[in-house]
């Protein structure tokens, strides 16, 4: 698609309307925001801008749109696909000045939030009030409310609290030719038409770009109780999970994770962590409530269905250091991973039950191409994150054939009742991918709706299909 480069002329219409102060065009801006966390790739727009509300958003898109001029919106750059590289040069519209938290409702249990927000910052600033916002990417923080928005972010505790989708109320949006609408109504019930709101999230900023967000919130528990699984194999482990939820508990979090991970995470985060030689798969599994006796009793009915999968040891972390350093590890396996090799993430969701499949079909298909993996993820919701690893493979098979090997688990994956993205949206580098999940016709349907809200093709251009 052929787009409009930005001259002297349109860069003073752009400075005029939001300000100069919030418009960059110096070397390092550009280079700082033509990345996120996707592997290596970089891309440079032309301009990097800085609105502060939504009427400087809504002016800077009336512009874009008139000249032809592609945007793409950037939360906290910490996306893993591609989605806010801006490919086509153009603008990229980073939403950090929206940062302000403007309402919690405690009546209503509900809160309007910018954007721009840090996701983990407005968890503190809900748990202050006594409530609970669930929603905790690994990202959380350093990522934004928004970008969680528009890739349609989960995180551990998806398990028992839902992903983002069932915490998003109502959106303020600006349209691609600078209209400004809300998106629905800041009750729980909607059944007024087309859910547009429900459309945005995941949308990776490709049908508008989000202003405003209305969430709602739930009280906070006051306990937690975190255990450890060990497990000779990642079948063992990838086994237990569904037999868990079949004996009637459901804990707040439930992660696996693979030996290999938990050995560079004690490399690189210098961890203290007893890492037997006999163990290569662990379950995490939280319980959170107010009754403490309710929480144990449930902690024993899981002891004994891990005992039935070959589980050979379970730790109970005692202190909230414990608890603390367990989530480390957790939490800091992507960037261990990174530290280590080159390496792609694919994140992939089955079914529960058919995580023992996935499992040992990603490890065949390594085989067979000549990668390794390390595997975790949030295994409660069936949602399995792959690192695939260089290791040994020649430059030229990392870069011809690695892409069949990934053909092949996403279609194992598919085969297995899933799809091929769990939470970290399609972007750039998974949209080559998605007519092995989806027919023609829904790929048709979910242009036909891309045109609609952007007939010229200017939000985030390239992204989720081609």
């Amino acid at each position: 698609m052929e787009y409009t480069k930005i001259t002297s002329a349109i860069l003073a219409e752009i400075e005029n309307a939001i300000g100069k102060a919030n418009v960059f065009v110096d070397d390092e801006s550009l280079a700082n925001y033509g990345h996120d966390e996707t592997e290596d790739l970089s891309y440079f727009p032309e301009v990097v801008v800085k609105p502060v509300d939504t009427a400087s958003v809504s002016a800077l898109l009336k512009i874009c749109n008139q000249y032809h001029i592609p945007v793409t919106p950037r939360g906290g750059g910490t996306g893993l696909s591609g989605a806010a590289l801006p490919i086509f040069g153009g603008v990229l519209l980073s939403m950090e000045k929206f940062k302000a938290i403007i309402d919690i409702d405690t009546e209503n249990l509900q809160a309007t939030v910018e954007p721009g927000v840090i996701t983990e910052e407005f968890m503190n600033a809900i748990a202050e009030k006594g409530l609970l916002y669930p929603v905790d990417p690994s990202s959380k923080g350093s990522c934004f409310i928004g970008g969680n928005v528009a890739h349609g972010s989960g995180g551990p505790r998806v398990v028992k609290y839902g992903t983002i989708r069932e915490y998003i109320l109502n959106l303020e949006i600006v349209l691609a030719n600078g209209d400004v609408i809300w998106t629905g109504a800041n009750t729980l019930k909607y059944a007024s038409g087309y859910n547009l709101t429900q459309l945005m999230i995941g949308s990776e900023g490709t049908l508008a770009v989000v202003t405003k967000i209305v969430t709602k919130l739930i009280p906070a528990v006051s306990q937690t109780v975190l255990m450890l699984g060990s497990f000779a194999t990642n079948e063992q482990a990838c086994a237990a999970v569904s037999a868990i939820f079949r004996a009637g508990i459901t804990p707040s979090a439930l992660e696996f994770m693979e030996r290999k991970g938990v050995e560079w995470v004690i490399k690189f985060d210098d961890i203290k962590f007893d890492l037997k030689d006999d163990v290569n798969a662990f379950l995490m599994i939280e319980f959170d409530g107010d009754d403490l006796d309710t929480i144990f009793k449930d902690c024993e009915k899981v002891n004994m269905v891990l005992e039935e999968f070959g589980c050979t040891e379970v730790l109970f972390a005692d202190t909230a250091q414990q608890k603390e350093d367990l989530w480390r590890m957790r939490r800091t396996m992507a960037e261990s991973v990174k530290s280590n090799s080159v390496y792609k993430e694919e994140d992939t969701v089955v079914p529960r039950a058919a995580l023992p499949k996935l499992i040992n079909g990603i490890k065949e298909i390594g085989t067979k191409y000549g990668f390794e993996s390390v595997c975790y993820g949030h295994a409660g919701d069936g949602n399995l994150h792959i690192n695939i690893i260089k290791g040994s493979m020649s430059d030229e098979d990392w870069n011809d054939k690695l892409k069949d090997g990934i053909v092949e688990i996403f279609e194992l994956t598919t085969d297995l009742g899933g799809t091929i993205s769990g939470e970290h949206g399609i972007g750039l580098v998974q949209k080559n991918y998605m007519s092995i999940k989806y027919s023609e016709i829904h790929l048709s349907l979910m242009r036909n709706i891309k045109k609609v809200f952007d007939p010229k093709g200017i939000l985030n251009p390239g992204k989720i299909f081609n």
